[in-house]
């Protein structure tokens, strides 16, 4: 069994949502980079996650939705994120709307995790955004419980970050 039939089968997933993803983004040449749990599975012992975050060049958001209804997916807007999910599987993409994360784009770089190569951000960058997220205290407390313990991760295998923590 290959790692993304791996992913599949634990998710529930009778498509490969994320295989799709990642070929329209890279089709449409749509500048991205992976922020969550799934991204720090790139630098750390990875973790089965059902949420797949992702920051998208803001000028290509809308054009990318509407590809994706175009292919079946369903688009729910929250506070933070788009979320983005389809029947034939229990994983939600999540598209970042804040701000902040754009910066990210420019400085990933390219690896593979859990079979698929993806633009994955810097590890420095995705404790930022961890830090940011674990303080935001509007966001659901098991969402912020699964942020530190990705800080935790990265604190752990790159203890240099420590200098990052105080980043809010």
């Amino acid at each position: 069994m290959t790692q993304q039939e791996f992913y599949n089968r634990v998710t529930n997933s009778k498509r490969d949502l994320i295989g799709e993803f990642l070929q329209i983004l890279h089709t449409g040449q749509i500048p991205y980079c992976v922020i969550g749990g799934i991204a720090v599975n790139a630098y750390c012992e990875p973790m089965v996650t059902l949420d797949f975050d992702c920051a998208v060049v803001t000028e290509r958001i809308e054009g990318l939705k509407e590809e994706l209804k175009g292919k079946g997916f369903k688009i729910k807007s929250h506070p933070h994120t788009w979320e983005i999910t389809h029947k034939a599987s229990s994983v939600k993409i999540q598209l970042q709307r804040d701000e902040r994360y754009q910066e990210f784009i420019s400085r990933a770089k390219s690896h593979k995790v859990l079979g698929y190569e993806m633009k994955i951000a810097q590890k420095e960058d995705l404790l930022r955004g961890k830090l940011w997220a674990y303080h935001d205290k509007t966001r659901d407390e098991l969402k912020r419980d699964k942020d530190l313990l990705d800080i935790k991760r990265l604190l752990q295998k790159y203890p240099e970050l420590e200098k990052l923590g105080s980043i809010k």
